[in-house]
């Protein structure tokens, strides 16, 4: 099949990272995928797929070639790629990888975006029945996934350092940062240090993010945080096993990747609900996980970090559920689901109720009491 993919950027980022890794496993696969991107758009993961560049800012119809399937993300792509539809250049099928309209400026345009196109990929139940319920539009999920670069090195016991509690943090200047709850995250954090001042605080950020961050440098200078800046996956996966307890603080997510990534390499989770990461986060059994009203970030890593049986009981059981998680998966998925459209096949797995996720989120709360 022939596929066109609209995409602004390639930054290091989730949302990136699974565009990255669904255009390159449908390349492998034998799909002839091009990308259209504007000029000035980051790459800064390595891309198979045939990328063409635009000789300006803003994407154009004129810009894309014939094609079986365009497959729009972010909202601003949406109605670009829907005239590219229109002018029979490919039937168009929107790839959700996040619900912008909770979070993000310009939900004037995000929300009625949605009602586009009825042909929608999301990552999780959680984010296909928020859509649902607001659009009335059945979304097929396409799940993340995690690299095979990734994987526990059991290196932990040789680096001979105090426990090492990691997280990231995103530069927040000039972005839309907030769902990260990355101020609540900090404090939390300093808490931990305060109570038990011989751990490492560590935070990993995307290098051209921590370079171009005045407040990041600040906190570096502060010398109460290690930084790291890894410039490739396999740098990456050094610091996900350097970590005995990886923590999550973002409250609106439709995958959440590093929690399970750090899983992946043999870390701990902490994390707070985000929506997306209920898909494999089971509080007390895999990760501890709250709610962000309940306030307990803190707690939780402070009680990992004394019960040592408990820690390496969920670090054992995270890594272990991680291992379903492969991009090679999320590739046959998505290719599964595209032909489904051009076929015309209805949706065969239904979303669960509300009441349902209701109950569901319910039975976490029951585990905590």
């Amino acid at each position: 099949m022939r596929f066109t993919f609209p995409i602004l950027t390639l930054c290091h980022g989730g949302a990136q990272r699974m565009l990255v890794e669904l255009t390159n496993g449908l390349t492998a696969l034998g799909h002839q995928v091009v990308i259209v991107m504007p000029s000035g758009g980051d790459i800064s993961y390595e891309v198979h797929s045939t990328v063409h560049r635009t000789d300006h800012t803003v994407l154009r119809e004129s810009d894309f070639p014939a094609s079986d399937i365009i497959v729009s993300n972010f909202y601003t792509t949406v109605p670009v790629s829907e005239a590219a539809s229109l002018n029979g250049k490919g039937m168009h099928v929107r790839l959700s990888l996040c619900y912008e309209p909770l979070f993000l400026p310009e939900n004037s345009v995000s929300f009625p975006s949605y009602n586009t196109t009825p042909r929608l990929i999301v990552l999780s139940e959680w984010q296909r029945e928020i859509i649902a319920l607001n659009h009335g539009i059945t979304g097929s999920i396409v799940p993340v996934g995690i690299s095979s670069s990734f994987s526990n090195r059991h290196i932990r016991h040789r680096l001979q350092e105090p426990m090492n509690i990691t997280a990231i943090l995103r530069k927040v200047e000039n972005g839309f940062s907030w769902h990260r709850e990355q101020d609540y995250l900090v404090r939390q954090l300093d808490i931990v240090k305060q109570n038990l001042p011989h751990v490492n605080i560590n935070f990993i950020s995307p290098p051209d993010e921590f370079y171009s961050s005045d407040s990041l440098q600040n906190m570096k200078a502060s010398g109460k945080y290690r930084f790291f800046t890894p410039q490739n996956d396999e740098e990456l996966c050094y610091h996900y096993n350097g970590a005995d307890i990886f923590v999550s603080s973002s409250i609106f997510d439709s995958g959440s990747l590093p929690g399970l990534e750090a899983m992946r390499c043999g870390a701990a989770l902490v994390t707070v609900y985000s929506g997306g990461n209920m898909e494999y986060a089971r509080h007390e059994e895999n990760c501890l996980l709250s709610y962000r009203y309940e306030n307990r970030l803190a707690e939780d890593i402070i009680r990992l970090v004394q019960d040592h049986v408990l820690r390496i009981r969920l670090a054992s059981q995270g890594e272990a559920d991680s291992n379903s998680w492969t991009w090679e998966n999320s590739v046959r998925i998505m290719e599964r689901t595209v032909i489904h459209y051009l076929q015309g096949i209805p949706l065969i797995d239904p979303p669960r109720s509300a009441q349902a996720m209701l109950r569901r989120t319910d039975s976490l709360r029951a585990t905590r009491k």
